[in-house]
């Protein structure tokens, strides 16, 4: 029962941020939201940082485990950055109005805290560090900024994309082919 509790405030505490934002939620917020009193929230968490900082480990695992599942026997390159970019969207799609929990402002956190979501955002980009430094050929520019270029895109998706617009796979083939033309 106990964690059935706990996985409601997890829940609840993703919307309700990736809804106002992190400043913008308050314990009490999450509490009512699950049908808790405040002070039995902190039976579960020491304090909204911490419940934060779970959420937010919790969505960075699920863009790893999608990136694994995407990547599982694709061999060339250029397949494996449209697999994982297309992984990529697919997750930030699906989180809806949760997109904060993955790119939070860490202004709002302690140093702490802070440096635990810098940590796990330069842990993901690294992956596709790696996936743009087997390209053959190159994208063109300096280095890396053709990698900048298609996760800022891929990241603003849930904005300029519509319901029921082009799917994830679609957005990702076009993306990665406008990156290999231009490297050609």
């Amino acid at each position: 029962m106990a964690e059935n509790r706990r996985e409601a405030a997890l829940a609840a505490a993703a919307e309700l941020i990736g809804r106002r934002g992190y400043a913008g939620v308050s314990m009490r917020d999450i509490a009512e939201a699950v049908g808790m009193l405040p002070g039995s929230l902190y039976y579960h968490f020491p304090s909204k940082e911490a419940l934060f900082l779970e959420v937010h480990e919790a969505a960075v695992a699920a863009f790893h485990a999608a990136l694994d599942r995407s990547l599982e026997g694709v061999e060339a390159p250029w397949a494996r950055l449209e697999a994982a970019a297309a992984a990529h969207l697919s997750e930030l799609l699906a989180l809806g109005r949760r997109v904060a929990i993955v790119s939070p402002d860490v202004g709002a956190l302690s140093p702490e805290g802070a440096a635990r979501v810098l940590a796990a955002r330069e842990g993901y980009d690294e992956r596709f560090r790696a996936l743009f430094a087997a390209l053959d050929p190159a994208p063109a520019g300096p280095p890396g900024l053709a990698r900048l270029m298609l996760m800022g895109a891929m990241n603003w998706a849930p904005v300029w994309r519509r319901e029921g617009g082009a799917a994830p796979e679609e957005i990702a083939a076009a993306f990665v082919r406008l990156l290999r033309e231009g490297a050609a």
